[in-house]
């Protein structure tokens, strides 16, 4: 990566926090999310930990506290907070984590400069670019979360999704023999984590599968079926989790009274449910029963 990759990347996840509130910044809606605050600091953290500490000469931490408040699950490199108490780090503010983050991409930039022919060191930080992108994906999943737990129902931005267009495309089938496939990356220099390793040979039973992914219309039928009533769709484990979540209808889905127009939540705040396009946010456990209901089964 060059400097310049380096520096979109991480102007990127700044980016994606600039429409948040510094209360919004520092909030977690359930263990499993992390505040907004925490993924910048972590993804600092990363970089300060594993680039600069082994490869800078002198090296001296940024505040020495940092390796255990945004260590996640590397436990490696030492203890960690616990994840279900990120919510309580009220501090360092909003502001001191983008002042990390400033003065760690300084030193990152300076060292790729020194080292520009240090190919472990660049690939060091090609993974920490890609860990990166991993958790911009989760800032706006848990950004929606977090968001949608306010009543007020906010807008993270304007810009509303696609509206509704009639029905989906009709839903076809892809017939495959199966047999033994090759899977996992090919080797060809790009980058891949280390799970995509190595490439290996599998079988795969004859099957069909759909053209195009479970539409928010079918869904709804479903839905309106009594799909979240009928335990006989449900895995064991599912139907349990859906009774202790209480849940009717997907997370983000909302009705007007009985009977009533349903809407979805989404960054742009509460619009109506769009019928055509995917249905999305669903669990394994949801996902599972509507296939059933369906006469189908997950791939």
């Amino acid at each position: 990566p060059t400097p310049a990759d380096y520096a979109a990347v991480r102007q990127r996840s700044v980016a994606l926090v600039a429409p948040l509130s510094p209360e919004d910044a520092s909030a977690q809606s359930m263990p499993d999310a992390s505040p907004a605050k925490w993924h910048l600091a972590h993804t600092t953290w990363f970089f300060e930990t594993f680039v600069l500490e082994p490869h800078e000469a002198g090296f001296a931490p940024f505040h020495p506290a940092f390796r255990v408040l945004f260590n996640s699950y590397y436990n490696g490199v030492g203890a960690k907070h616990p994840r279900p108490q990120r919510g309580l780090l009220t501090r360092p503010s909003l502001a001191e984590v983008l002042a990390y983050r400033a003065h760690v991409d300084g030193r990152v930039q300076r060292l790729l400069a020194q080292r520009a022919d240090d190919a472990k060191l660049h690939a060091l930080v090609e993974l920490g670019l890609h860990h990166e992108q991993q958790h911009q994906e989760l800032l706006v999943t848990d950004i929606k979360h977090l968001l949608s737990c306010n009543p007020l129902f906010p807008a993270y931005h304007a810009l509303r999704p696609a509206s509704d267009s009639g029905a989906a495309q009709p839903l076809a089938w892809h017939e495959s023999d199966g047999g033994v496939v090759e899977i996992g990356h090919t080797g060809d220099g790009s980058f891949a984590f280390d799970n995509e390793l190595p490439r290996h040979r599998v079988y795969a039973q004859p099957h069909a599968i759909a053209s195009r992914l479970v539409s928010n219309g079918e869904y709804v039928a479903f839905v309106e079926d009594g799909g979240y009533r009928n335990p006989a769709l449900w895995l064991a484990e599912g139907w349990d989790w859906r009774s202790a979540q209480g849940l009717t209808q997907p997370i983000y889905w909302h009705r007007e009274g009985e009977g009533g127009a349903w809407h979805e939540f989404t960054l742009a705040g509460l619009v109506p449910l769009a019928s055509a396009l995917p249905a999305v946010h669903l669990s394994y456990y949801e996902a599972d029963a509507y296939a059933r209901w369906a006469g189908a089964r997950l791939p």
